[in-house]
């Protein structure tokens, strides 16, 4: 089992290399604002002692205010892990910057999120529907769909 990194403790190291990067943090995770997400995970990815070398996951949600892109992301070296978030308040165009030139396992995650719940991701080589049909209306993981 890895040990998750306290996100309050990151959030400060974070914060004294990418100014105004973090938006919030808890225990468990870090939340940064979306246009310092690839800087902020490439330091992540990049920094021997932390060396968040795997990601495991990606996952977006929709809270009606606002969506959300979160990235649970795994050190195998020093078996460790982190949730890292990226907000989006622009509900009707919203965009995150792909981390697939960081981890190429964000390729397929990113399409389908982009399908389901409408969110971009610039930087991304291949950003096209995975699940449903182009002109399929709508994104029907939002919640505001139907």
């Amino acid at each position: 089992m890895t040990k998750k990194l306290s996100g309050q403790t990151l959030a400060k190291q974070i914060q004294e290399r990418f100014p105004n990067s973090v938006a919030a943090s808890d225990e468990t995770s870090v939340v940064v604002n979306a246009p310092a997400l690839l800087d902020v995970a490439r330091y992540l990815k990049e920094t021997p002692e932390l060396a968040f070398d795997y990601l495991t996951c990606v996952t977006g949600l929709d809270y009606f205010d606002y969506l959300e892109v979160a990235y649970n992301l795994t050190s195998l070296q020093h078996n460790h892990s982190l949730l890292l978030k990226a907000r989006c308040h622009d509900t009707e165009n919203p965009s995150v910057p792909s981390l697939v030139s960081l981890w190429r396992g964000a390729d397929l995650q990113e399409r389908e999120i982009y399908d389901l719940l409408g969110i971009s991701f610039p930087g991304h080589p291949n950003l096209k529907r995975i699940v449903l049909w182009e002109g399929f209306p709508g994104n029907p993981l939002r919640k505001a769909f139907l």
